[in-house]
Protein backbone atom coordinates (compact mmCIF):
# COMPACT_ATOMS: atom_id res chain seq x y z
CA UNK A 1 0.00 0.00 0.00
CA UNK A 2 1.34 3.07 -0.96
CA UNK A 3 0.84 6.38 0.62
CA UNK A 4 -0.03 9.70 -1.72
CA UNK A 5 -0.27 13.10 -1.10
CA UNK A 6 -1.57 15.64 -3.35
CA UNK A 7 0.22 18.83 -3.68
CA UNK A 8 -2.27 21.48 -5.04
CA UNK A 9 -5.68 21.79 -3.99
CA UNK A 10 -7.44 23.11 -7.41
CA UNK A 11 -9.82 22.06 -10.49
CA UNK A 12 -7.33 18.99 -11.49
CA UNK A 13 -6.47 18.02 -7.29
CA UNK A 14 -9.97 16.21 -7.72
CA UNK A 15 -9.53 13.94 -10.19
CA UNK A 16 -6.23 13.15 -8.96
CA UNK A 17 -7.60 11.86 -5.56
CA UNK A 18 -10.58 10.17 -6.57
CA UNK A 19 -7.98 8.08 -9.44
CA UNK A 20 -5.85 7.18 -6.34
CA UNK A 21 -9.21 6.54 -3.47
CA UNK A 22 -9.92 4.01 -6.45
CA UNK A 23 -6.57 2.18 -6.75
CA UNK A 24 -6.49 -0.55 -4.80
CA UNK A 25 -2.48 0.16 -3.66
CA UNK A 26 -2.40 3.11 -2.74
CA UNK A 27 -3.93 5.27 0.58
CA UNK A 28 -4.01 9.09 0.48
CA UNK A 29 -2.50 10.57 3.39
CA UNK A 30 -1.75 14.08 2.75
CA UNK A 31 -2.99 17.15 1.11
CA UNK A 32 -0.25 20.17 0.39
CA UNK A 33 -1.69 23.72 -0.73
CA UNK A 34 -0.32 27.43 -0.27
CA UNK A 35 -2.72 27.87 2.22
CA UNK A 36 -4.54 25.36 5.13
CA UNK A 37 -7.67 26.96 4.57
CA UNK A 38 -7.57 25.66 0.57
CA UNK A 39 -6.25 22.21 1.85
CA UNK A 40 -8.82 22.02 4.13
CA UNK A 41 -11.92 23.06 1.80
CA UNK A 42 -10.07 20.22 -0.77
CA UNK A 43 -10.63 17.54 2.60
CA UNK A 44 -13.88 18.34 3.06
CA UNK A 45 -15.52 18.70 -0.28
CA UNK A 46 -14.35 14.83 -1.28
CA UNK A 47 -14.69 13.66 2.86
CA UNK A 48 -11.08 12.99 3.05
CA UNK A 49 -9.56 11.86 6.30
CA UNK A 50 -5.57 13.04 6.26
CA UNK A 51 -3.07 15.40 7.49
CA UNK A 52 -3.12 19.09 5.56
CA UNK A 53 -0.01 20.83 4.90
CA UNK A 54 0.63 24.71 3.91
CA UNK A 55 4.26 24.02 3.97
CA UNK A 56 6.10 21.60 1.19
CA UNK A 57 8.95 20.82 3.09
CA UNK A 58 7.08 19.72 5.77
CA UNK A 59 4.73 17.50 3.37
CA UNK A 60 7.75 15.62 1.92
CA UNK A 61 9.08 14.75 5.76
CA UNK A 62 5.57 13.00 6.08
CA UNK A 63 6.78 9.12 7.13
CA UNK A 64 3.92 7.60 4.71
CA UNK A 65 4.27 9.56 1.60
CA UNK A 66 5.67 7.31 -1.13
CA UNK A 67 4.10 9.05 -4.31
CA UNK A 68 3.71 12.63 -4.99
CA UNK A 69 0.98 14.22 -7.33
CA UNK A 70 2.14 17.73 -8.37
CA UNK A 71 -1.15 19.74 -9.19
CA UNK A 72 -0.11 23.72 -8.28
CA UNK A 73 0.47 26.32 -11.20
CA UNK A 74 3.02 25.25 -13.46
CA UNK A 75 5.51 28.09 -12.46
CA UNK A 76 5.66 25.54 -9.09
CA UNK A 77 6.24 22.24 -11.14
CA UNK A 78 9.88 22.29 -11.08
CA UNK A 79 11.40 23.20 -7.61
CA UNK A 80 7.93 21.29 -6.27
CA UNK A 81 9.18 18.29 -8.33
CA UNK A 82 12.98 18.55 -7.75
CA UNK A 83 12.52 18.95 -3.62
CA UNK A 84 10.28 15.57 -4.38
CA UNK A 85 12.90 13.62 -6.55
CA UNK A 86 15.24 14.50 -3.82
CA UNK A 87 13.26 13.10 -1.00
CA UNK A 88 12.70 10.05 -3.13
CA UNK A 89 9.32 10.37 -4.08
CA UNK A 90 7.30 8.96 -7.02
CA UNK A 91 5.73 12.15 -8.99
CA UNK A 92 2.62 12.37 -11.32
CA UNK A 93 3.19 16.06 -12.42
CA UNK A 94 0.67 17.90 -14.30
CA UNK A 95 1.64 19.57 -17.56
CA UNK A 96 3.24 21.66 -18.61
CA UNK A 97 6.21 20.60 -16.15
CA UNK A 98 7.91 23.75 -16.74
CA UNK A 99 8.04 26.80 -18.11
CA UNK A 100 10.86 27.09 -19.10
CA UNK A 101 14.11 25.16 -20.61
CA UNK A 102 16.11 25.80 -17.67
CA UNK A 103 13.68 24.55 -15.32
CA UNK A 104 12.85 21.49 -17.59
CA UNK A 105 16.93 20.53 -17.43
CA UNK A 106 17.06 21.21 -13.63
CA UNK A 107 13.99 18.82 -13.00
CA UNK A 108 15.42 16.12 -15.63
CA UNK A 109 18.83 15.96 -13.93
CA UNK A 110 16.95 15.68 -10.09
CA UNK A 111 14.43 12.70 -11.13
CA UNK A 112 17.47 11.21 -13.09
CA UNK A 113 19.74 11.12 -10.21
CA UNK A 114 17.21 10.34 -7.30
CA UNK A 115 16.09 7.45 -9.76
CA UNK A 116 12.42 8.22 -9.05
CA UNK A 117 8.83 6.89 -11.35
CA UNK A 118 7.43 9.77 -13.07
CA UNK A 119 4.16 9.75 -15.21
CA UNK A 120 3.74 13.54 -16.73
CA UNK A 121 -0.39 13.98 -16.77
CA UNK A 122 -0.17 13.72 -20.56
CA UNK A 123 -4.07 11.97 -19.97
CA UNK A 124 -5.47 12.37 -23.71
CA UNK A 125 -2.34 9.21 -24.02
CA UNK A 126 -5.17 7.05 -22.66
CA UNK A 127 -8.01 8.13 -24.14
CA UNK A 128 -9.38 5.68 -26.61
CA UNK A 129 -9.24 7.37 -29.57
CA UNK A 130 -5.67 7.91 -29.25
CA UNK A 131 -5.21 4.16 -28.38
CA UNK A 132 -6.82 3.23 -31.44
CA UNK A 133 -4.96 5.21 -33.84
CA UNK A 134 -1.66 4.54 -32.47
CA UNK A 135 -2.78 0.87 -32.58
CA UNK A 136 -3.97 0.81 -36.07
CA UNK A 137 -0.84 3.25 -37.19
CA UNK A 138 1.26 0.63 -35.87
CA UNK A 139 -0.42 -2.06 -38.10
CA UNK A 140 0.14 -0.51 -41.03
CA UNK A 141 -3.40 1.04 -42.28
CA UNK A 142 -1.51 4.18 -43.16
CA UNK A 143 1.43 2.94 -44.56
CA UNK A 144 4.48 5.10 -43.95
CA UNK A 145 3.17 8.18 -41.79
CA UNK A 146 3.93 11.25 -43.85
CA UNK A 147 1.81 14.16 -42.15
CA UNK A 148 0.85 14.15 -38.40
CA UNK A 149 -1.78 17.09 -37.72
CA UNK A 150 -2.69 17.60 -33.81
CA UNK A 151 -4.37 20.81 -32.56
CA UNK A 152 -5.72 22.04 -29.16
CA UNK A 153 -8.69 24.54 -29.71
CA UNK A 154 -9.81 25.90 -26.81
CA UNK A 155 -12.45 28.76 -26.65
CA UNK A 156 -11.84 31.99 -25.06
CA UNK A 157 -12.68 31.17 -21.28
CA UNK A 158 -11.69 34.73 -19.63
CA UNK A 159 -9.11 32.93 -17.59
CA UNK A 160 -7.59 35.39 -14.69
CA UNK A 161 -3.92 35.59 -13.87
CA UNK A 162 -3.46 33.17 -11.04
CA UNK A 163 -1.37 34.23 -7.91
CA UNK A 164 2.17 33.13 -8.35
CA UNK A 165 5.00 33.09 -6.18
CA UNK A 166 6.63 34.13 -8.68
CA UNK A 167 5.77 38.45 -8.65
CA UNK A 168 7.42 39.12 -12.17
CA UNK A 169 5.58 36.06 -14.11
CA UNK A 170 1.85 35.73 -15.58
CA UNK A 171 0.66 32.07 -15.59
CA UNK A 172 -0.55 32.74 -19.23
CA UNK A 173 2.93 33.97 -20.61
CA UNK A 174 3.75 30.88 -21.74
CA UNK A 175 1.34 30.45 -24.27
CA UNK A 176 -0.83 28.24 -25.79
CA UNK A 177 0.72 25.48 -27.63
CA UNK A 178 2.86 25.03 -24.22
CA UNK A 179 -0.05 25.52 -21.82
CA UNK A 180 -2.73 23.21 -23.52
CA UNK A 181 -1.49 22.71 -26.55
CA UNK A 182 1.20 20.53 -25.18
CA UNK A 183 -1.54 17.77 -25.21
CA UNK A 184 -1.33 17.89 -28.97
CA UNK A 185 2.41 17.81 -29.13
CA UNK A 186 2.34 14.97 -26.80
CA UNK A 187 -0.23 12.45 -28.71
CA UNK A 188 1.02 13.77 -32.15
CA UNK A 189 4.84 11.82 -30.85
CA UNK A 190 2.34 9.25 -29.31
CA UNK A 191 0.85 7.91 -32.32
CA UNK A 192 4.05 7.72 -33.93
CA UNK A 193 5.68 5.83 -30.95
CA UNK A 194 7.42 8.78 -29.31
CA UNK A 195 9.53 9.33 -32.11
CA UNK A 196 11.43 12.57 -31.44
CA UNK A 197 10.54 15.56 -32.72
CA UNK A 198 14.21 17.42 -34.41
CA UNK A 199 12.81 20.81 -36.43
CA UNK A 200 10.68 23.55 -35.27
CA UNK A 201 8.96 26.48 -36.56
CA UNK A 202 6.56 28.41 -35.21
CA UNK A 203 3.90 31.15 -36.44
CA UNK A 204 1.58 33.50 -34.60
CA UNK A 205 -0.60 36.30 -36.06
CA UNK A 206 -0.57 39.57 -35.60
CA UNK A 207 -3.36 39.70 -33.18
CA UNK A 208 -4.77 42.31 -30.96
CA UNK A 209 -5.11 40.17 -27.73
CA UNK A 210 -7.89 39.85 -25.42
CA UNK A 211 -7.70 39.62 -21.74
CA UNK A 212 -7.44 35.88 -21.34
CA UNK A 213 -4.09 34.69 -22.54
CA UNK A 214 -0.64 36.65 -23.61
CA UNK A 215 -0.28 34.30 -26.29
CA UNK A 216 -3.47 32.97 -27.22
CA UNK A 217 -2.75 31.19 -30.94
CA UNK A 218 0.59 29.67 -32.38
CA UNK A 219 1.17 26.66 -35.02
CA UNK A 220 4.19 24.60 -35.19
CA UNK A 221 5.63 22.82 -38.65
CA UNK A 222 8.14 20.04 -36.96
CA UNK A 223 9.95 17.11 -37.89
CA UNK A 224 10.07 14.04 -36.34
CA UNK A 225 13.31 11.83 -36.21
CA UNK A 226 11.75 9.14 -39.07
CA UNK A 227 11.33 11.88 -41.23
CA UNK A 228 7.86 11.98 -40.77
CA UNK A 229 6.38 15.70 -40.65
CA UNK A 230 3.50 18.05 -38.58
CA UNK A 231 1.52 20.60 -38.24
CA UNK A 232 0.54 21.36 -34.14
CA UNK A 233 -1.30 24.17 -33.04
CA UNK A 234 -2.68 25.13 -29.84
CA UNK A 235 -5.31 28.09 -28.98
CA UNK A 236 -7.27 29.85 -26.97
CA UNK A 237 -8.22 33.06 -29.74
CA UNK A 238 -10.70 30.87 -31.79
CA UNK A 239 -14.97 31.55 -30.73
CA UNK A 240 -16.05 27.72 -30.49
CA UNK A 241 -16.14 25.25 -28.48
CA UNK A 242 -13.37 22.73 -27.00
CA UNK A 243 -12.10 20.30 -30.16
CA UNK A 244 -9.35 18.14 -29.92
CA UNK A 245 -8.23 17.00 -33.56
CA UNK A 246 -5.66 14.10 -34.08
CA UNK A 247 -4.98 13.05 -37.86
CA UNK A 248 -2.27 10.86 -39.45
CA UNK A 249 -1.73 10.94 -43.25
CA UNK A 250 -0.01 8.28 -44.82
CA UNK A 251 1.04 6.72 -48.52
CA UNK A 252 -1.43 3.50 -47.97
CA UNK A 253 -4.23 5.25 -45.78
CA UNK A 254 -5.70 8.23 -43.92
CA UNK A 255 -7.05 8.91 -40.69
CA UNK A 256 -9.05 11.79 -39.55
CA UNK A 257 -10.34 11.17 -35.37
CA UNK A 258 -12.33 8.68 -35.77
CA UNK A 259 -12.77 8.43 -39.53
CA UNK A 260 -10.48 5.99 -41.82
CA UNK A 261 -9.72 5.40 -44.85
CA UNK A 262 -7.35 2.62 -46.18
CA UNK A 263 -5.77 -0.02 -48.47
CA UNK A 264 -6.18 -2.50 -45.40
CA UNK A 265 -10.36 -2.24 -46.64
CA UNK A 266 -9.79 -2.98 -50.52
CA UNK A 267 -13.72 -2.61 -51.20
CA UNK A 268 -14.09 1.00 -49.16
CA UNK A 269 -15.08 3.90 -51.55
CA UNK A 270 -15.26 6.32 -48.84
CA UNK A 271 -14.39 7.52 -45.54
CA UNK A 272 -15.66 4.76 -42.67
CA UNK A 273 -15.54 5.57 -38.80
CA UNK A 274 -15.68 3.58 -35.88
CA UNK A 275 -17.52 4.47 -32.73
CA UNK A 276 -15.07 5.69 -29.95
CA UNK A 277 -14.51 7.53 -26.87
CA UNK A 278 -13.00 11.21 -28.32
CA UNK A 279 -11.34 13.84 -26.59
CA UNK A 280 -13.56 16.25 -27.50
CA UNK A 281 -14.00 18.29 -23.76
CA UNK A 282 -12.09 20.48 -21.66
CA UNK A 283 -13.29 19.64 -18.49
CA UNK A 284 -11.15 17.35 -16.50
CA UNK A 285 -13.98 15.31 -15.51
CA UNK A 286 -13.83 14.00 -18.86
CA UNK A 287 -10.21 12.51 -18.85
CA UNK A 288 -8.65 9.13 -17.97
CA UNK A 289 -7.15 10.17 -14.83
CA UNK A 290 -7.76 6.55 -13.54
CA UNK A 291 -5.85 4.95 -16.05
CA UNK A 292 -2.92 7.87 -15.85
CA UNK A 293 -2.63 7.17 -12.30
CA UNK A 294 -3.20 3.53 -12.19
CA UNK A 295 -0.16 3.39 -14.87
CA UNK A 296 1.86 5.38 -12.21
CA UNK A 297 1.08 2.94 -9.63
CA UNK A 298 1.90 -0.40 -11.66
CA UNK A 299 5.37 1.34 -12.87
CA UNK A 300 6.02 1.93 -8.95
CA UNK A 301 5.21 -1.15 -7.73
CA UNK A 302 6.73 -3.14 -10.73
CA UNK A 303 9.80 -1.23 -10.76
CA UNK A 304 9.23 -0.12 -14.72
CA UNK A 305 10.22 2.94 -15.85
CA UNK A 306 6.89 4.58 -17.89
CA UNK A 307 6.90 5.62 -21.81
CA UNK A 308 5.26 8.98 -20.29
CA UNK A 309 7.62 9.96 -18.00
CA UNK A 310 9.23 13.10 -17.19
CA UNK A 311 12.53 11.81 -19.87
CA UNK A 312 10.15 11.09 -22.43
CA UNK A 313 8.30 14.38 -22.40
CA UNK A 314 11.67 16.32 -22.28
CA UNK A 315 11.09 16.47 -26.10
CA UNK A 316 7.81 17.42 -25.97
CA UNK A 317 8.39 20.31 -23.85
CA UNK A 318 11.35 21.74 -25.90
CA UNK A 319 9.30 21.47 -28.91
CA UNK A 320 6.78 23.74 -27.45
CA UNK A 321 8.88 26.16 -26.06
CA UNK A 322 10.86 26.06 -29.50
CA UNK A 323 7.60 26.76 -31.47
CA UNK A 324 6.78 29.87 -28.88
CA UNK A 325 10.74 31.47 -29.32
CA UNK A 326 10.53 30.68 -33.17
CA UNK A 327 6.91 32.77 -33.68
CA UNK A 328 8.50 35.30 -31.93
CA UNK A 329 11.53 35.38 -33.93
CA UNK A 330 10.30 35.66 -37.45
CA UNK A 331 9.34 31.79 -37.89
CA UNK A 332 12.97 30.97 -37.86
CA UNK A 333 13.73 27.31 -37.77
CA UNK A 334 14.93 25.34 -34.65
CA UNK A 335 17.09 22.41 -34.56
CA UNK A 336 15.78 20.56 -31.13
CA UNK A 337 18.49 19.07 -29.13
CA UNK A 338 17.46 17.44 -25.39
CA UNK A 339 19.72 20.04 -23.62
CA UNK A 340 22.60 22.36 -24.92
Amino acid sequence: MLGVAIQGAGNVSTEHIKAYQNNPNTRLVAVGSRTLESARRKAQQLNLDCDLFDDYAKLLQHPEVDVISICTPPDRHAEETIAAAKAGKHLLIEKPVAINKEELCAMHVAVSQAKVKTVVSFVLRWNPLILSIKEVVAKGWVGQPLLVQADYWHGPTNISPRRSHKKSWNPMDIGAIVHGGCHAMDAARYILNNDEIVQVSGVAPTYSVPSHIIKPLTMASVKFANGTIGKISGSTAFFMPYVFNIEVFGDEGVIRNNQFYSKQVPGQRDFGSFPTILPDSGAVSHHPFQETIDHLIDCVLTDTESDDSLTVAVNTHLACFAAEKSATNGSTVVQITEFE
